[in-house]
């Protein structure tokens, strides 16, 4: 039996967890070795984490959580329970961390392997995206939806890359190839950071293209639902229709230039 949840509660916890973190910006130095970087990338993935599990579980006891954000079988075909939470403690972490914007918490309820419920919120800005499957895609209390634009030299394209892509042969190249692509196609390329965010503002309008190679399935489901409850399509780097634990997402509201997806 799948659980009935209150849309209104669980944002308000997510912006709490999301707000405890605006005091502490700017106030630790910037990481200058290993071992500093990543204790406080555990701090920050800890404090977040634990937050968010008291007051969702205490709420929600039924509802399990998968919290390896780099555990590649799940991402490959899906964890083997009916309901659970994902939860991005910091999409962004190293932009915090080196005293920049660009980092948002991003939590997904996941029903039957598809993502049901998503929630992305930026807490400098004070901006929640969130969606329920089938009901629209919200900025705040605004719906929202992307910007149509017919050509290609008006369109903002994105991308990003995989957590230690260097792990895997090749993908490198692959990547290298993927943003000369976007240069040649679309008027301005940029790579914003939190993942998460590029993909709520495709559905938000303020981004035209998302485009990135490797497998990524649990930093992009929370994006994903947004932008397609928003309107955008939801695709592979071939055009085809997205599905879990596809090795490329593409994500825009916008027709492609001839060529396009025959190249990727």
């Amino acid at each position: 039996m799948q659980t009935q949840i209150n849309v209104p509660y669980i944002l308000e916890q997510l912006k709490i967890v999301g707000d405890s973190f605006l005091g502490g910006f700017k106030r630790s130095p910037i990481p200058g070795d290993a071992e500093t970087l990543g204790s406080l990338f555990a701090e920050i993935e800890n404090k977040a984490l634990h937050s968010i599990q008291n007051s969702l579980t205490a709420t929600y006891p039924d509802i399990s959580w998968v919290t390896d954000e780099f555990d590649m079988e799940g991402q490959k075909s899906g964890v083997s329970v009916p309901e659970y939470w994902l939860f991005d403690s910091m999409d962004g972490a190293v932009q915090y961390m080196q005293h920049l914007p660009g980092w948002t918490f991003n939590l997904v309820l996941v029903r039957n392997n598809a993502p049901y419920f998503a929630a992305v919120y930026n807490p400098l800005d004070n901006e929640m995206f969130w969606a329920v499957a089938g009901e629209g895609a919200f900025l705040n209390d605004t719906a929202i939806h992307p910007t149509i634009k017919a050509d290609a030299s008006l369109m903002l394209a994105t991308f990003n890359h995989p957590p230690f892509q260097n792990k895997f042969e090749g993908l490198n190249e692959v990547i290298g190839k993927s943003i000369e692509k976007l240069l040649t196609t679309f008027g301005a390329v940029r790579n914003y950071g939190p993942l998460g965010l590029m993909l709520c503002s495709i559905a938000a309008g303020r981004i035209d293209i998302f485009f990135q190679y490797g497998l990524d399935t649990y930093n992009w489901l929370a994006g994903i639902l947004i932008a397609k409850e928003a309107g955008a399509l939801i695709l592979t780097a071939q055009g085809a229709e997205w599905t879990w634990g596809a090795e490329s997402l593409l994500v825009t509201a916008q027709a492609l230039p001839p060529g396009f997806f025959e190249e990727a």
